[in-house]
């Protein structure tokens, strides 16, 4: 017999690890002392232990690794289940190389040009959204703050017309062949009220995000730096662009928070 510490040793595991294993029957040890509690192993138990070590190397849980040892799985189940762990192997080193790019790139902007990017870009997915909105057509870009203030104000009359809609504003700038159409309005999931849209956002798998601090004029520049991220990352614009306002309340809009979202897929 060998000891926990002598086993643990010889199979390069640690002693938590085999009590772990103990505990939820993978591997239970040969003898344990109904005194000390002292755990025993066989020899012959390294070969399940190797079995195990190798399994959970490959990414398995300990269910799987249970079945596979115990339940006379047959080839055809275990080549399954390999077929399964090599695709989110694929996909976990499609990330981290996606994330070493990033990486080396943002290394070489400070490197090169010694500053840091102006505003801190993400990839996220973007959930549905219900708005109690308003929509506008405009022929140009330059039209657009002319027309999304009066846009959220007329909408704002109508949900709340004591005070400021509890929902977050939300704008969705959508260009095709004859302008731009803007959709303004708040995150409602209530029944809207008649001269207001409801308006559902469809969820977004993959979107490019930044946040704009501070007033509306610098915007663009903004816009900018995520439309040069979405093109280093090898992506492309894929929907209508989103602004969230998290906080845009003050006249002079120097504490304004305004997440950018780009929808995007892959070019």
């Amino acid at each position: 017999m060998l000891s926990i510490g002598a086993f643990a040793q010889i199979g390069q595991v640690t002693h938590r690890m085999l009590r772990h294993w103990d505990t939820s029957g993978l591997l239970v040890p040969a003898h344990v002392d109904v005194f000390s509690g002292y755990r025993s192993y066989d020899p012959a138990q390294l070969e399940r232990l190797h079995r195990i070590v190798a399994l959970r190397s490959l990414g398995f849980g300990l269910e799987d690794i249970s079945a596979m040892l115990d339940s006379g799985v047959d080839s055809g189940r275990i080549a399954a289940l390999l077929r399964l762990r090599r695709a989110e192997v694929a996909e976990e080193a499609r990330i981290a190389a996606a994330r070493l790019i990033d990486v080396e790139r943002r290394l070489h902007l400070i490197e090169k040009e010694k500053h840091m990017a102006q505003i801190e870009i993400i990839e996220k997915p973007l959930p549905a959204l219900r708005l109690a909105a308003r929509q506008a057509m405009v022929a140009e870009q330059p039209e657009v703050p002319g027309v999304v203030g009066p846009l959220f104000d007329s909408v704002a009359a109508l949900l709340a017309p004591s005070g400021a809609p509890s929902g977050v504003p939300v704008a969705q700038y959508d260009m095709g062949e004859d302008g731009m159409r803007i959709t303004a309005g708040f995150a409602s999931p209530d029944p809207v009220p008649d001269g207001v849209e409801a308006v559902e956002l469809p969820s977004v798998p993959m979107a490019i995000c930044g946040v704009h601090l501070g007033s509306m004029d610098g915007i663009a520049d903004s816009w900018q730096a995520v439309h040069t991220e979405i093109i280093a990352r090898g992506l492309t614009p894929s929907g209508p662009c989103r602004e969230v306002y998290l906080r845009s309340w003050s006249e002079d809009q120097a504490d304004w928070v305004t997440e950018l979202q780009q929808p995007v897929g892959k070019a």
